[in-house]
């Protein structure tokens, strides 16, 4: 039987890798329960991502972009008159609004690096680059202070199931922001 050319195969793993654990969480994920949710033989499972963890970091990219294309989306970082504290928590905002599914998808994967050291290196990209989005606009310290910060934020918004406060976000984001740079972007 010739081979079926099927170019997107790999993203629909993906994908279905990433439905499997907003449903079951990592818990559910198996080679076989992604096969069977994106409708693939078990052996195209296996053959683009060897082990789970490669798997993992793969869903885990993926979802790092929905942060990015959140940031892109808004353009307050390519603005120096932009009142930061206000933007990074508009981005929070915007990213924590409506359905948390993907949220706290990225999460569960973010914290599964924890116990896989495999993730780490993907986990800790996602912080390193809004750390050198915002470094222009502070300093590193700083940048990966707010990193932290909202962070730390979504952490308790996804656990105590409060709803997200973006006045208070902007707060306690512009107390890390150096007085000068504040006062630079008046």
């Amino acid at each position: 039987m010739p081979r079926r050319h099927d170019p997107e195969r790999r993203q629909r793993i993906i994908d279905a890798a990433i439905r499997v654990v907003g449903r079951k969480g990592l818990a559910g994920l198996t080679h076989r329960s992604v096969a069977a949710e994106a409708d693939v033989p078990l052996g195209s499972t296996t053959y683009h991502f060897t082990t789970l963890d490669d798997l993992m970091t793969a869903a885990l990219r993926q979802a790092n972009e929905g942060f990015a294309k959140v940031i892109a989306s808004r353009g307050g970082l390519c603005d120096p008159q932009a009142d930061l504290p206000a933007e990074l928590a508009g981005w929070l905002g915007e990213w924590l609004a409506g359905d948390r599914t993907g949220v706290e998808l990225e999460y569960e994967l973010y914290l599964a690096a924890l116990r896989r050291p495999a993730l780490r290196p993907v986990a800790a990209e996602w912080a390193d680059e809004l750390a050198a989005l915002l470094a222009p606009r502070t300093d590193p310290a700083t940048a990966r202070a707010l990193v932290a910060l909202m962070d730390g934020i979504c952490l308790q918004v996804l656990l105590t199931d409060t709803p997200y406060d973006e006045e208070y976000a902007r707060e306690v984001l512009a107390r890390l922001i150096p007085p000068a740079r504040a006062a630079a972007r008046r």
